[in-house]
């Protein structure tokens, strides 16, 4: 940070929302209705103790009732307004609405197949380069809200994974399953003035988090990781 002044130094969360409830096993996606479980109300309020001595002076968030409930004690912590911004929405999938368990879900039908034609984009949802210009232009926002100080933004698993891929240069077509984003985990970019020069990634609530929720558990039959992040 040498050469750089305090003020030009701003730190902007992204925040994944905590466990949702969910006993039919939906991938539920921009549909309203779903909220925070027990436990996720509890991965929120620990991270709002993670980051009670930061100095964050600005919190947003998804739309959706479980981003909002995410953030909700973040925001109360710090005596802030919550915010919304409709950019750090979950991103659309055709399959939203559908059961998608291991072995017993929307993939075992044949008529689905064909959204699954083509990986790279994907073919069977919001393109990749979408999430990417959307959850940017969110970022900025956030960095200039906050400028000089922290920003917390709570969205959800996919959006976050890939702006973090994109900022890190990595190719945005990947196997879900190795995503470093996991419930109730903060990736963090910190900015220089209006660049961003690193990543972090950190999660305060990692004991609450389910074992087969973690990044790179193999899947339970009944228990997968898609139902909607």
């Amino acid at each position: 940070m040498s050469g750089t002044k305090a003020q030009d130094v701003t730190v902007v969360h992204l925040m994944r929302h905590g466990e949702v409830h969910n006993p039919d096993g939906i991938l539920y996606g921009r549909r309203p209705g779903y909220h925070l479980s027990e436990l996720g109300r509890r991965m929120a309020d620990r991270v709002a103790e993670h980051l009670a001595g930061r100095d964050v002076t600005y919190v947003v968030a998804s739309p959706l009732e479980r981003a909002q409930e995410t953030a909700a004690p973040v925001a109360k912590t710090h005596g802030l307004d919550l915010a919304t911004d409709e950019r750090l929405i979950e991103a659309g999938n055709v399959f939203e609405g559908k059961a998608f368990g291991v072995g017993d879900g929307a993939l075992r039908k044949p008529g689905n197949w064909r959204h699954l034609t083509n990986p790279f984009r994907p073919s069977w949802g919001e393109p990749y380069v979408d999430q990417v210009v959307r959850m940017t232009a969110a970022l900025d926002a956030a960095k200039d809200a906050a400028r000089g100080h922290e920003a917390v933004c709570v969205s959800h698993q996919l959006p976050i994974w890939i702006v973090r891929s994109y900022v890190e240069r990595r190719r945005l077509w990947h196997d879900p399953r190795r995503r470093q984003c996991t419930l109730a985990s903060l990736t963090s970019f910190t900015y220089h003035g209006d660049k961003i020069v690193s990543v972090g990634y950190s999660e305060p609530a990692r004991d609450l988090v389910p074992p087969h929720l973690l990044a790179g558990a193999k899947p339970v039959k009944g228990k997968s990781k898609a139902f909607g992040a």
